[in-house]
């Protein structure tokens, strides 16, 4: 019995297997329900009562090794597809597939304008959304009167320095860079801004507005409307039509209001555009010269243009949403619409 034992163990320790069908033929042989190992413990009722304690142990022991051998060649064969040093597998990846998010609809747009305007020169400028007076207000020509300055539309915060405020637009950003640059300036201020304003399908307490500034020699009021055509068309297609109609703003003079073309209706009038056949998507307009003298700025010698629009007014158009509170809720069945737009 010791015999057979010890031939089996070097037929085990010897074994190598090349392919699956010789490691089965191995694990037949010697584990099968009709193996080797299966007559010795046949012929184990053969050994005497006290060999039997030391012989079992023997046939365990050769039983045990031999399913090591099995287990370790069976992984090295199913493992053999994988060439780790070609790096032909990510071996930090998750084990299971992982659904791919979305970017939100005002990054997605937001980008858009900044791409559209970059290619004509405008650089992005950025600041803070907690502003004071002047940079938020005096600055931009509004009298100490003006409504906006009202508790019901700003939202004013106390402190030491005296009042201080969540900046109802970015144009604040264009003062600090009116201050801080000289002329030519051609920049794009992207952001959150803040009114005091009842939440509804098309208001909200805050939104985001992307505001552009192009001050040098000799701008005018062609520039702007050239300006704001090319954007037009580059947002909403070759098709797209721009009207300017006149208005008010204490930051600008002359100042006016922009429409497009309605793209549901392509401008034959419908229930979104009123059935005018237009939207409204920003206001515009030549700075107004007390604003670059308030900033440093010869008057006399620079002109420009600004505008501001609301990026959820655009986002509104260009994917026919219809309450602004969709933006800001978080509903991820609304904001998995948008993974095509990547």
């Amino acid at each position: 019995m010791r015999e057979k034992i010890n031939t089996l163990l070097s037929e085990v320790e010897g074994f190598k297997a090349e392919n699956k069908e010789q490691l089965e033929n191995f694990r037949i042989s010697l584990l099968g329900s009709k193996g080797k190992i299966k007559g010795l413990f046949a012929d184990f009722k053969n050994v005497p009562n006290e060999e039997k304690k030391e012989v079992g142990q023997l046939i365990n022991d050769l039983k045990d090794k031999a399913q090591d051998k099995f287990d370790e060649f069976k992984a090295q064969i199913e493992g053999a597809g994988v060439n780790f040093n070609n790096n032909e597998q990510d071996l930090s990846r998750t084990p299971f597939p992982l659904e791919v998010g979305s970017r939100h609809p005002i990054s997605i747009v937001r980008n858009e304008i900044i791409d559209i305007f970059s290619r004509i020169g405008f650089t992005v400028s950025e600041g803070p959304e907690i502003e004071d007076d002047w940079h938020n207000f005096s600055a931009l020509n509004f009298p100490p009167e003006h409504p906006a300055r009202d508790m019901q539309d700003t939202f004013f915060v106390k402190s030491e320095s005296g009042d201080i405020a969540l900046r109802t637009h970015t144009s604040s950003v264009q003062v600090r860079i009116m201050e801080n640059s000289k002329p030519p300036i051609r920049t794009l201020s992207p952001g959150r801004v803040y009114r005091n304003e009842a939440i509804s399908a098309r208001a909200h307490c805050f939104f985001h507005q992307v505001e552009g500034l192009y001050i040098a020699e000799d701008v005018s009021f062609a520039d702007l409307k050239q300006t704001l055509l090319y954007f037009a068309k580059e947002m909403f297609g070759e098709e797209t039509e721009i009207r300017l109609r006149p208005s008010y703003f204490p930051f600008t003079e002359p100042s006016a209001e922009m429409d497009v073309s309605c793209s549901v209706c392509s401008g034959k009038g419908c229930n979104v555009c009123k059935y005018t056949g237009f939207l409204e998507i920003l206001g515009c307009g030549m700075v107004d010269p007390n604003v670059l003298e308030n900033c440093g700025i010869d008057s006399k010698k620079y002109t420009g243009f600004a505008f501001g629009m609301g990026i959820e007014r655009i986002a509104m158009l260009k994917y026919k949403v219809n309450d602004l509170r969709l933006y800001s809720e978080g509903d991820i069945r609304f904001l998995e619409q948008f993974k095509s737009a990547l």
